[in-house]
């Protein structure tokens, strides 16, 4: 799928956990809420690291395009080092390691433990950077060019910083589900492990499918694409994800928000 319907798919699946959280007596602080669906929203975008093309790719500049490549290469070294019999030659690593369960799992235990261990400047790097993926694949096409890049990471070091201030008091969710001193902002890295997911579940439909099992063998496959019969599946950026799927997210996302608020 493209980045708006990644990110709309994962800002509707944290909102959805606000609403099922709520419907078992446990309620999100609002500010969790909130900032749980645009760390997701940005999250789900995180898995086409491995891809020149995608918006992650150029979110931070040279620095982005440069963790592109060695994501890439890492991707293709460890595809080429496991595949079996039956899996295909490959000329890159796109929608290989970043594009499994394990990855997703690392990643955010990775986040989890960085935002315990790291301090306030942490959280405060974890919130930019997904805040400006969750801006870049929001507002997709009014982040276009270089002028917008200077934007779009003002806009997310001040949401950052003011979100971070809101969930430090009391009550507003920095101790959320995690309550043992230390382990403020621990939940940080749900969003990240369920935005990771989502996308993979998401390229899942499309025409390639998504080896979301590895390293899980099925058949004579490692890598095996997992996916819908492939009469159910779309290509990306085709009429279904755009006119279908992405209003679907958005029907779903606020139906999540009103419930998991308690509005209905």
């Amino acid at each position: 799928m493209m980045g708006p319907a990644h990110s709309l798919s994962g800002a509707a699946a944290w909102l959805g956990v606000g609403a099922a959280m709520a419907a078992a007596g446990h309620p999100m602080p609002w500010p969790v809420l909130l900032v749980g669906a645009l760390v997701c929203a940005g999250a789900a975008l995180a898995p086409d690291l491995d891809h020149k093309a995608a918006t992650i790719s150029r979110a931070f500049g040279p620095l982005s395009r440069w963790l592109c490549e060695i994501v890439d290469k890492l991707s293709y070294a460890v595809y080429k080092a496991t595949k079996k019999q039956g899996d295909p030659r490959r000329s890159g690593g796109h929608r290989t390691l970043t594009h499994t369960w394990l990855w997703a799992v690392l990643i955010g235990a990775g986040t989890a433990v960085l935002a315990i261990t790291g301090g306030r400047w942490a959280v405060l790097a974890i919130l930019f950077v997904h805040m400006v993926l969750a801006i870049e694949g929001l507002l997709w096409r009014a982040t276009r060019g270089s002028s917008s890049d200077v934007l779009v990471w003002l806009l997310a070091a001040t949401s950052s910083w003011i979100l971070a201030g809101v969930l430090d008091e009391p009550g507003n969710g920095s101790d959320w589900l995690f309550t043992a001193p230390g382990q403020e902002y621990l939940w940080l890295g749900l969003p990240v492990v369920l935005g990771a997911l989502v996308h993979d579940i998401g390229d899942a439909l499309t025409v390639s499918g998504c080896p979301i099992l590895w390293p899980i063998p099925v058949g004579r496959k490692r890598w095996y694409p997992v996916g819908p019969p492939k009469a159910m599946r779309f290509r990306a950026g085709s009429w279904i994800e755009l006119r279908v799927l992405m209003p679907a997210f958005m029907l779903l996302g606020g139906v999540g928000c009103a419930a998991a608020l308690n509005v209905i």
